[in-house]
């Protein structure tokens, strides 16, 4: 070779590999491994990966003519090996051989506030699932072609192509930025994907309402749930340090967890089975030591202060789901000890807190240990702004607009029983309202603060109102749901026992009003009440004490018996809730029914009263 020629040689290459480590360098980078994956996918060894050039003009003699030549423009880049996309969060891997999308977490991989993909990194990560169309699912499948549609150093696309012997070609877009979430774009014909990732449990959120947790455990002869999960699933990955984010737009989608015996005997959620009715999706893993937990709630946790081995990675909103009435019921963590009043359970210790960052546990007869506790979060709180959550997660797939409906945060809201908001009486109730008149009476004080009594009394009849009108909801919903599962049982005799066994949950409402109707008393006998205590204000008299305590046993029994009412329909509405979707898991066609019937609970818990449960649980 002349000379001249080998110097022009040395400086294109220098200039390929300079370019190749500018590349190596930015957000997102494709990989072309320079040969296929056989039965393993070898990462260690990167020798022969090249970075993808985000312009193929690089590959030219001289580049910057190849630039200003239109007759260059539009070639197309040719793998010759597989393609692998890596950014400081994950690396997928288009496994050709098998016909997979194999997608790893490796967001401990980067080093802190690099921002970039290092060329020195060895390795994936942790391996999160295996994506591959249900039309391929066979060993003879493959991808036949990967073609990159945009190559930006922040965001990178590629149309991949499945093929497998007996079926018609299928592709989908994939697309990557600089974060963990990937989004699929199926093409037409791809009607339906699989997603081979180890999930211990699969999380359904319910922001109004308690989460659906599925247990393969529970399910010992079942090989298929289907779930009435809506717009986002949340599954939690064996090893406790990774968990797999999905999302998806409205429309007819359907979710099912496909279950297996572990080789140690346990049950496993497999895989997951999409139907994604024609439209897009979005994963994202999120990784981090000990991003959720399990805890077996032994019988020695029993009325006792017990603080766990696990600690908190990071804030955030952490809960967990206990039985209390046995009905499952949500208990975001607190940051110190203290005691909770509920309707029907009364007072006891709050169950979970945090004394710094380790988890506390403190269980009693009301909240009982009993079975296990799985610790996860799904919304920020004081959260670092390097973790994502799955609610970021939705929000920046699906958009606000979409997501505002489904987080409902106005209906997380508690309503409001005090008539003059924080200007009357704070503890605005029977009991704490005969407590404000009951220290005015105490002191002698009847006939000059007269006034102060009267507007006590309006603030407890405004609240005796505001729980009458809560239970006639309540009423009004379940006589309504009562006629719609019997509909519904009459035009789909196959549903009729997973049918009738909710209608005997919501027939508990009319059968609990039943019981407290008498010692609910009316609106009336609170007006005469009010008549007889304000009679004591006329005149002081030493028996003005006397008979108003017998009057206060009055307001608080009627009180009582409201409180404990709305309380347990707002419990008997949370079971109902849950039931339906646990319920329908067996058959597919009960799914759509039981987003229905949660759909109407979610709109009756809307907002609850405090006397039901605790603001945003």
């Amino acid at each position: 070779m002349p000379k001249t020629r080998s110097l022009v040689l040395l400086t294109v290459l220098a200039g390929a590999t300079a370019f190749q480590r500018t590349e190596a360098a930015a957000n997102v980078v494709v990989w072309d491994a320079g040969a296929r994956f056989a039965d393993t996918i070898d990462a260690e060894n990167r020798a022969g990966w090249k970075a993808v050039p985000t312009e193929l003009f690089a590959f030219e003699a001289d580049p910057p003519k190849a630039a200003s030549d239109p007759g260059y423009y539009g070639r197309e880049y040719s793998f010759k090996g597989d393609a692998v996309v890596e950014n400081r969060s994950l690396a997928a891997v288009f496994w050709s051989a098998k016909g997979r999308v194999v997608i790893y977490s490796k967001a401990d991989d980067a080093p802190s506030g690099s921002g970039g993909v290092s060329p020195q990194s060895t390795g994936l990560g942790a391996k999160i699932l295996e994506f591959f169309p249900l039309q391929t699912k066979t060993p003879s499948g493959k991808i036949s072609r990967c073609e990159i549609l945009r190559n930006a150093r922040d965001e990178v696309m590629l149309e991949v192509s499945f093929s497998a012997k007996g079926s018609a070609d299928v592709s989908a877009v994939f697309s990557f930025g600089k974060n963990e979430i990937v989004e699929i774009k199926p093409a037409e014909k791809m009607k339906g994907i699989s997603l081979i990732t180890p999930i211990e449990y699969g999380v359904v959120p319910g922001f109004i309402g308690d989460d659906l947790i599925f247990d393969p455990a529970e399910y010992a002869s079942a090989d298929t749930l289907s779930i009435p999960a809506e717009n986002l699933f949340v599954g939690l990955l064996k090893g406790e340090d990774n968990e797999l984010v999905m999302s998806w737009p409205k429309g007819k989608q359907q979710l099912k967890l496909r279950l297996a015996n572990h080789p140690q005997g346990k049950r496993v959620i497999e895989s997951i089975d999409f139907d994604n009715d024609g439209q897009g999706f979005y994963l994202a893993a999120l990784s981090a030591p000990g991003v959720w937990h399990r805890e077996e709630l032994k019988p020695n946790y029993l009325e006792k202060d017990v603080a766990l081995t696990w600690k908190r990675p990071f804030a955030a909103k952490w809960k967990t789901q206990l039985s209390e009435g046995e009905v499952r019921t949500t208990f975001t963590f607190r940051e110190s000890k203290g005691q909770v009043w509920r309707g029907v359970p009364g007072s006891y210790n709050y169950p979970v807190w945090f004394d710094g960052d380790n988890a506390v546990y403190h269980l009693s007869k009301k909240v009982p240990p009993k079975g296990e506790s799985l610790i996860y979060f799904l919304e920020g709180q004081d959260t670092p702004l390097s973790v994502s959550t799955p609610v970021d997660i939705m929000k920046a797939t699906l958009g606000r607009q979409m997501c505002d409906p489904i987080l409902d945060v106005a209906g997380r809201k508690l309503r409001t029983h005090h008539r003059r908001g924080g200007d009357g009486v704070h503890r605005a109730c029977t009991c704490g309202c005969t407590e404000a008149i009951q220290a005015v009476f105490e002191a002698g004080q009847e006939v000059a603060k007269k006034d102060d009594i009267k507007e006590a009394l309006s603030d407890m009849t405004y609240f005796v109102q505001c729980h009458v009108e809560r239970i006639e909801e309540y009423r009004r919903f379940a006589g309504d749901m009562i006629q719609f599962l019997r509909a519904k049982g009459t035009a789909a005799p196959e549903l009729k026992p997973f049918l009738e066994s909710l209608e005997q949950i919501v027939q508990q409402i009319p059968q609990e009003y039943s019981v407290q109707k008498e010692n609910m008393k009316s609106q009336e006998h609170a007006s005469e009440l009010t008549r007889q205590t304000m009679a004591l204000t006329g005149s002081k008299s030493t028996n003005n004490l006397t008979a108003y305590m017998e009057l206060l046993k009055a307001w608080r029994a009627m009180g009582g018996a409201q409180d404990y009412l709305v309380a347990q329909c707002h419990t008997i509405t949370r079971n109902l809730f849950q039931e339906a979707g646990y319920g329908c898991v067996s058959d597919p066609n009960a799914v759509l029914v039981a987003q229905a019937i949660r759909a109407r609970c979610r709109q009756v818990l809307r907002n609850p009263d405090g006397y039901e449960i605790w603001a945003d649980y």
